[in-house]
């Protein structure tokens, strides 16, 4: 198009500078992303690494751009091979080097254009068409920069046109002008600076422009001080009073893009820094300010090597290239420096902002703004019509309002009013620039708040740092002082999809993989600090809790005792023990605890995790109190299991009202979170301290239920067998025997009724209900081994049975029977286990009935009204309603299951009766062989016996009520003909003469009482009629005597 015909209002200049820039932006990403993948082996184009295409790689780089295939068979003849999947993998990095051609000769286009049409630049007065003009050439000149940084462009650009030529026959079209371009292109800015030789007046008068605006934000930090910058209260006088500025697009605009335009702007039309002053100071002013600048996310520009690299060769710029090395001098000198104060004065002052506009938020309130008058002029006609239009009853409706279109109509206008013999020339009527500059500002800041904060604060330039990101969010975290911002950090991750575009869309999975994993990794580890600190009150709390224990209180009595009885103990000088308590006195505020430490680092970090209740990275939430939710619920899980103390090898562990205090201690610490951040505790204990009511948690790693379980199994009971240990009735607990080893634990510390209650408490209904489903496997496992003693002795039990009142058979059968002892002992170890369980019942019950009153009576009432007529299965099922709230029952539930999951194989019902009936003949005979034991001798100080044979009696009537419940029999009846079988069988032994074999005689008859006692189904009635009550009396009275007189 020829000058005399062009028409500048049909050039569209407003919509060319925002489609190209959008359209620059998006090369940018594209070419950012080849150079990333050449320059990783693992991403890299597999043909540039290929072995076999090392020499047609050499060679077309060499000869590039020129094509020569007729003559090179034998070095392309692998390439020959290869070419259709080197056309399709090469293609997209191919055309976006044709796009990048196509980009340039648009750009080159519509700068031409521009100078023709003379257009006026000035960023006070056309903000928008100044900056995109502007933006434009430095986004042109950093992509020509970025090309020319990619080393293997020749390659690609090259392979792919050799394999279009071996293809088709001949070169890509676009080919020998992209080949050019390539080679012209080698030293970028160098033949830019020729390219722009015609724009250079348009280029200066822009950057002249910021003559008013670069110096006056440049400014140290000192200078903000004084200026009072962004401070409110510096002048309360005029703190409503709206903020008024003649360039207020320009007070935001970034400085990076501002030292941009003028250090690439002036090194392309350098002629002006020789004639022009201003120019020159500008352009001083933004060399001094750092030493290198961002050229596109992490890829850099070091301003003054490459200037003077180019000024070097230019005749006459000796002070130039003077002038760039002094401002080196000062840069290297003063701009970190320089950088570091304004971080820190912005910290302090946005500090200070921030905390009067959350006290007073008015503030941020609307002010009365003057608007264009409606006589203007005739073009301002619609904008005056739309903003007169507006009313505060559509803010009050709820109203969306949408001013995209007044914007883009008013950067039109600037495009039509800046060029040459405008009808109405904005150069003429600046104040009107102005006043509507100040109006679109104010547009924005009603219906565009987001985009302004992506374009003022937008940081998502960390996502190509992400180790200098990590350092500086580990360096925050480590800080107590600055741990309460480390939220900034997940929440910058929400700013990395911003640098995405819809150009390179392949790079939005990584860039949003990258973001999330930061996210998560930042989160995570806010959380496990936060878990350290809590972790670590805890075992403070705990250590505390621990010095309150009865076990520390011996001392002090023992010491309290030797003072009121006047008796000098202990070493003089020796430093009195410290009181429960003594932490908590201060004598100066100034002196700060260890612990008060760890809640102000974790007050600090908590408020970080508090801040935001979610945050959305990629469209996926992320919720900062969740993990802290999360990593809470494992460590308490870990403390509970470990505060156990459990040793596998010495088989040592916590008391359980031990343990119990510090999870206690524990669970109150965690309980004060809630004052820190709003999260469910409560949440917190129910999903823990419920796993740890099962054999194991969720992970798969045993519990305390699974290692209290084992430990009183395989330890206390284990020495209950072995003759170390007895159940002492009157105590209600076991206790150790002396014996010549002794045990590495008290049993009575671990079995007592506070004990038993402290583990009803940690391990709940459920953890007691596997500890009595345990126990009960070891008694089936008893059971069944005496019913192989039974069926050995089969015939001859089967004899007794029907001869119990033939005193000379029965003595000639009993001589008979084999394995009599065996049979009492795993009968005394099965009443030793009911006995144990029978403490664990009773603690779970006084706990239950302490916590849920009114269900445990109701059900104790419905376990008490049961009719006798009710069918067995329905009786059962209340039973085991009523066990598992710990309650006694006739028959236990447990033990019929236990007992019924036993299969006997080719063993018919009738079989199994006939041995159930049996086992209690042979328990029943073979009780007078007791009375010959030393150890059978009964203690009325612990109301039983030290061998543990007066749990028979709990043995005896839970065996028979549980196996004639499988195999309904008559439970009464049975034990009617026990009682008849062990009465018959005890009254012969009060006829022996043999003091070896009636040593304890009197001791064993007790049995009989115990068993009447312990039984729901027999009466002291029905014993009167089978063994004489004076018997039992005078055996009471003979053990009483023989008590007294061995304490005598």
């Amino acid at each position: 198009m020829s000058r005399s015909v062009l028409q500048p209002s049909q050039q569209k200049l407003a919509e060319k500078l925002t489609i190209l820039n959008d359209r620059g932006v998006g090369m940018l990403t594209r070419l950012y992303n080849i150079k990333k993948a050449c320059g990783d082996p693992k991403a890299k184009p597999s043909y540039l690494i290929d072995k076999n295409l090392e020499s047609a790689v050499k060679f077309i780089v060499r000869k590039f751009p020129a094509v020569e295939t007729r003559n090179n068979n034998q070095q392309l003849a692998q390439l020959q091979k290869e070419k259709s999947e080197i056309l399709k993998n090469l293609a997209l990095y191919y055309f976006t080097f044709v796009d990048v051609m196509e980009f340039k000769d648009h750009v080159c286009e519509l700068l031409n254009t521009i100078d023709v049409c003379q257009v006026f630049f000035d960023i006070t007065v056309n903000f928008d068409l100044t900056k995109n003009y502007l933006d434009l050439i430095i986004t042109y000149t950093t992509l020509m920069i970025l090309l020319s940084r990619i080393e293997e462009r020749k390659a690609i650009i090259g392979l792919y046109n050799y394999a279009h030529e071996m293809t088709h026959g001949a070169s890509d079209r676009e080919y020998p002008r992209l080949g050019q371009m390539i080679v012209d292109y080698e030293n970028p800015l160098k033949k830019m600076m020729e390219e722009f030789v015609p724009h250079s007046k348009s280029l200066s008068d822009a950057l002249i422009s910021l003559q008013m605006v670069y110096p006056r934000r440049n400014l140290s930090a000192d200078q903000w001080r004084n200026a009072q910058l962004l401070s409110l209260i510096s002048a309360p006088s005029t703190m409503l009073n709206p903020a008024q500025s003649d360039t207020m697009p320009c007070e935001y605009l970034s400085l990076d893009a501002m030292e941009k335009w003028i250090i690439f702007g002036f090194i392309l039309c350098h002629g002006i820094l020789n004639t022009d002053a201003t120019a020159l100071n500008l352009w001083k002013l933004a060399l001094q300010s750092s030493s290198c600048l961002s050229l596109f996310r992490d890829e850099v520009f070091h301003i003054h090597k490459a200037a003077e690299d180019l000024f070097v060769n230019i005749r006459g710029y000796n002070k130039r290239i003077n002038d760039i090395r002094e401002c080196k001098e000062a840069a290297v000198s003063h701009a970190g420096s320089m950088h570091r104060e304004r971080r820190k004065f912005l910290r302090s002052a946005l500090k200070e902002l921030a905390t009067v506009l959350s006290d007073q938020p008015g503030l941020l309130g609307p002010k009365n703004l003057s608007v264009c008058p409606e006589d203007e002029s005739i073009i301002m006609s619609s904008f005056v019509n739309t903003m007169t239009s507006l009313s505060v009853k559509q803010v009050e409706d709820g109203e969306v309002f949408d001013f995209r279109g007044m914007r883009l109509d008013w950067f039109r206008l600037q495009a039509y009013t800046s060029v040459s013999k405008a009808s109405l020339s904005l150069a003429d009527h600046r104040e009107l620039g102005k006043m509507m500059n100040t109006i679109i500002f104010h547009t924005k800041m009603v219906d565009s708040l987001v985009e302004m904060l992506v374009e003022t604060s937008d940081l998502s330039i960390f996502c190509f740092y992400s180790r200098a990101f990590e350092k500086m969010f580990q360096q925050c975290l480590e800080l107590p002082s600055q741990s309460r911002y480390s939220i900034a950090f997940p929440l910058l991750c929400t700013h990395f999809m911003s640098c995405t575009h819809e150009l390179c869309p392949e790079e939005r999975h990584h860039i949003g993989d990258r973001s999330l994993s930061l996210c998560n990794m930042f989160l995570d580890e806010m959380a496990k600090q936060a878990r350290n600190l809590i972790t670590d009150i805890c075992t403070e709390q705990c250590t505390l809790s621990d010095q309150l224990l009865p076990k520390h209180c011996a001392k002090t009595i023992s010491q309290a005792v030797n003072k009121k009885s006047k008796k000098q103990t202990g070493k003089k000088g020796e430093p009195e023990r410290e009181k429960p308590g003594v932490e908590s006195m201060r004598k100066n505020r100034l002196v700060v605890t260890n612990l008060d430490k760890l809640h102000t680092a974790l007050s600090e970090l908590c408020f970080s995790i508090n801040y935001v209740p979610n945050m959305v990275v990629w469209e996926h939430t992320f919720t900062p109190r969740e993990y802290l939710t999360s990593h809470l619920e494992i460590r308490f899980t870990k403390s509970i299991v470990g505060m156990t103390m459990y040793n596998q090898a010495t088989q040592e562990i916590a008391k359980p009202s031990e343990l119990l205090t510090s999870v206690r201690a524990y669970m109150t610490v965690l309980q004060s979170i809630e004052n820190y951040v709003q999260i469910d505790i409560t949440r917190v204990f129910n999903n823990v301290l419920l796993q740890q009511t099962q054999h194991l948690d969720s992970h798969g790693e045993p519990t305390i239920t699974s290692l209290y379980t084992n430990w009183y199994l395989e330890t206390l009971l284990r020495q209950v067998s072995n003759g170390h240990i007895a159940y002492f009735p009157a105590m209600k607990a076991f206790v150790n025997l002396p014996t010549e080893n002794e045990l590495t634990f008290n049993a009575e510390e671990y079995s007592d009724i506070s004990e038993m209650r402290s583990l009803s408490e940690l391990l709940g209904p459920y953890g007691m209900k596997f500890l009595s489903e345990s126990l009960m496997w070891h008694i089936s496992s008893q059971v069944a081994e005496l019913k192989k003693l039974v069926v050995e002795n089969v015939d001859v039990l089967t004899q007794m049975r029907t001869s119990f009142d033939k005193p000379d058979q029965m003595a000639a059968l009993f001589k008979r029977l084999s394995s009599v002892d065996s049979v009492l002992k795993r009968m005394t170890i099965i009443g030793v286990i009911l006995s144990f369980r029978s403490l664990a019942q009773e603690a779970l019950r006084d706990v239950l009935s302490y916590h849920i009153p009114f269900l445990v009576s109701s059900i104790e009432d419905f376990k008490d009204h049961i009719p006798r007529e009710t069918d067995m299965k329905v009786a059962m099922n209340v039973y085991e309603l009523s066990s598992a709230a710990g309650l006694p029952c006739e028959i236990d539930p447990a033990l019929v299951v236990a007992l019924s999951s036993q299969k006997s194989e080719n063993i018919s019902p009738e079989e199994e009766y006939k041995i159930a009936c049996l086992l209690m003949v042979f328990v029943a005979v073979s009780l007078p062989t007791l009375a010959s034991n030393v150890m059978s001798q009964y203690s009325p100080a612990i109301e039983g016996h030290c061998n543990n044979i007066h749990c028979l009696a709990k043995a005896i009537n839970q065996i028979a009520a549980a196996l004639f419940t499988i195999h309904k029999g008559s439970i009464e009846d049975r034990l009617k003909e026990f009682l008849a079988l062990a009465s018959s069988s005890l009254l012969k032994i009060g006829q022996e003469t043999d003091k070896t074999t009636t040593r304890n005689r009197e001791s064993v008859y007790l049995l009989l009482d115990m068993i009447v006692q312990e039984s729901p189904f027999l009466t002291m009635d029905l014993l009167e009629s089978c063994f004489p009550y004076v018997l039992l009396r005078n055996a009471y009275h003979a053990v009483y005597k023989q008590s007294v007189t061995s304490s005598a």
